[in-house]
């Protein structure tokens, strides 16, 4: 699937996708509990669009040190998007319906690596015309060529417990506090670490306005990505919270992929609560 769309911003809207019908449009819902992505992709989709399983395409096996969503080796990450029918030169556009915070963990990993990708902003809820039900499109797989996690893009465990920037917790506030914890082995949050929750940034499933976004960036103390540290629980909203930075003009920051499932299974690791 040949792509001839400009570079895109880290979120798009419908009309860019109507405007530019080269891209590949990617569907990667996900859910904890209930029915699975690929049961909801086949119930309807947006026409043309791909299934890319959260689990077996944009992450590895879960290990208690690198958490339940570690990236996938640069070959395993690459074998998953050839198979998907995803090239090189393909600009692709991610979608849910959970407001963008699992299909930004695909577009987040193709623009770490320099390839063209982003969210669709109000996922599968902003597309206006009729879903297509089945199996979805068969594909030839793609030329996909593997490129390293940059260490520019990536924070390590001991990277986030040094940060000498911002560290940024995108979970919800009671498992920040540590009031609840519905996965991992400890609750609470990095020591240091300020909360921003991922989807205060989404209002009726759609971004809120950027000036919006980076006054409720610096009411946690960061004007600027630089040196900014994220995490979630396991590396998923995280990229969300990275591309919603770039987005609302602050740059880019670090995404520490093994986030709170790594860390709180490290007994040598602090662990804070409350505010």
């Amino acid at each position: 699937m040949a792509a001839h769309a400009p570079e895109p911003p880290p979120f798009v809207d419908a009309a860019w996708v109507r405007a530019n019908p080269g891209v590949v449009l990617a569907d990667v819902r996900w859910q904890l509990m209930g029915p699975s992505g690929r049961d909801a992709y086949e119930q309807g989709h947006i026409p043309g669009a791909v299934f890319v399983d959260l689990d077996h395409d944009l992450a590895s096996i879960t290990t208690p040190d690198q958490g339940r969503h570690p990236l996938p080796s640069p070959d395993g990450f690459a074998a998953a998007m050839s198979a998907r029918g995803i090239g090189d030169h393909d600009t692709v556009v991610a979608y849910d319906d959970a407001g963008g915070i699992f299909a930004a963990r695909l577009a987040w990993m193709l623009r770490a690596i320099g390839r063209p990708a982003a969210v669709l902003d109000g996922g599968l809820g902003a597309w206006d015309g009729p879903l297509e039900p089945g199996p979805g499109p068969v594909v030839a797989p793609a030329a996909f060529t593997p490129v390293p996690w940059p260490a520019t893009a990536t924070a390590s465990i001991d990277d986030a417990a040094g940060a000498t920037g911002p560290v940024v917790d995108a979970r919800a506030t009671d498992r920040y506090r540590g009031d609840a914890e519905p996965v991992d082995p400890r609750a609470g949050h990095i020591p240091g670490a300020v909360s921003v929750p991922c989807m205060l940034h989404v209002q009726g499933g759609r971004l809120i306005a950027p000036d919006e976004l980076r006054a409720q960036f610096a009411a946690a103390g960061i004007t600027s990505a630089q040196g900014v540290v994220a995490y979630c629980g396991s590396g998923v909203n995280a990229c969300h919270t990275l591309l919603v930075m770039e987005h609302a003009g602050l740059g880019r920051g670090r995404l520490f992929p093994g986030s709170w499932s790594a860390w709180s299974n490290r007994d040598d690791r602090p662990v804070a609560t409350g505010d």
